[in-house]
């Protein structure tokens, strides 16, 4: 089997999933723009070869190196990047490389959130109201069926990037003042709890692993206001939040690849209101929480659905499991050395977070887990107090 990774460096972890792949004997090509001494040493001997190119924007040079990986190795099989970004081009690719796998024609839902919407309409999952907004007529009359504040985010974009809340007229007035020139989607506020329903699916698109995590506050709030962060898996995913994730992962047929779909819980009624659907994991370190969480290897298990679609971990979810942020400008009352003291016996992990993700997830990270909840909240609470 031939699997290509655009980009194999990036997220940082996900070298792990090149030694999944390798260690079931397949052959995994890296296609990059770093050099190849640049790429950790596990990565590189996983690497059966590494073709690189002057920039993965340069679509050309993408078909290139792929066009010369057929040529030596033979029909590729998979091609993944892990990285929203490269999305598109992993679609065109698979597509001219006859690859199972999104193809350009699935884009559209996936990339642009009005377009989401209406899939998760049609898939049955409460979705907040929301239209595209191009002018400020729309925008005023949207604004006088659902009422202040409203949410404003790119049609097309990844994470909170150039997102505004809207809480007045004022408001209203600098948002058609700064936004960027592109089509933009205004939702009403949801108030509620930031959840979501991660997992993976088979070959046939069957849930084979699924859970779910809660989080201090949105992406929105942390990049807009610098916010420390934190997520914690469930050890029991709420029946509601199964039920609504379930449909959400069937409206959009996802097949042989993780999920992430973040809801807004609303205790009145129990609603859950979906905000969006990403094709990948959750981000950031959430892999390392989901392993320790179920003492499970889920870059192994994934390659395992890759190469024989086939899921063989016992997931009992033993231990609420957090990722705890800390961030570099923040004088917090525990010193780090404390906080390992202190927090050694629900200690998982510890690292530094990558710059890339630090804007959206902090500077640090601490990985906690035990089977009591309350145990977890205790750390938090003594991770982040200032």
């Amino acid at each position: 089997m031939n699997v290509v990774l655009l980009s194999p460096n990036f997220p940082p972890s996900y070298y792990q999933f090149a030694l999944a792949l390798r260690r079931l004997e397949v052959n995994v090509f890296g296609v990059g723009d770093a050099p190849f001494d640049a790429l950790r040493p596990e990565l590189r001997h996983a690497l059966t070869e590494y073709y690189r190119v002057d920039s993965l924007h340069d679509y050309e040079q993408l078909l290139r190196a792929c066009a010369y990986l057929t040529f030596h190795y033979g029909h590729l099989d998979r091609l993944e990047s892990h990285n929203e970004y490269w999305l598109e081009s992993d679609a065109r690719l698979r597509l001219d490389f006859n690859i199972p796998g999104l193809k350009p024609v699935d884009m559209e839902a996936i990339k642009r959130k009005s377009k989401m919407k209406e899939v998760f309409r049609a898939g049955g999952v409460d979705v907040a109201r929301g239209v595209v907004i191009r002018t400020r007529h729309n925008a005023e009359d949207f604004i006088a069926e659902v009422g202040y504040p409203v949410i404003a985010k790119p049609d097309i974009g990844v994470g909170a990037a150039a997102t505004f809340k809207i809480e007045s007229d004022r408001d209203l007035e600098r948002f058609f003042a700064e936004r960027p020139v592109v089509d933009y989607v205004m939702e009403e506020f949801i108030h509620g709890q930031l959840c979501s329903f991660d997992g993976l699916t088979d070959q046939r698109g069957r849930l084979v692993f699924y859970t779910a995590h809660f989080y201090k506050s949105g992406i929105m709030e942390v990049v807009n206001h610098n916010l420390d962060v934190f997520a914690c898996s469930l050890r029991e995913v709420p029946p509601g939040l199964e039920a609504a994730g379930r449909r959400a992962v069937r409206a959009f047929d996802v097949r042989e690849r993780f999920f992430h779909v973040e809801f807004f819980h609303i205790e009145a009624g129990d609603r859950w209101v979906v905000v969006e659907m990403n094709m990948r994991p959750p981000g950031g370190v959430m892999m390392d929480v989901m392993n320790y969480a179920n003492d499970v290897d889920l870059f192994q298990q994934w390659a395992n659905v890759v190469v024989h679609n086939t899921f063989t971990a016992d997931l009992a979810r033993p231990y609420h499991c957090a990722f705890v942020a800390r961030r570099n400008q923040i004088g917090y009352r525990h010193a780090h050395g404390e906080v390992l003291d202190v927090c050694a016996p629900v200690m998982a992990h510890h690292e530094p977070i990558s710059p890339v993700f630090a804007r959206a997830m902090g500077d640090y990270a601490y990985l906690v887990r035990s089977p009591s909840f309350e145990v977890v909240q205790q750390a938090i609470e003594f991770i982040q107090a200032v």
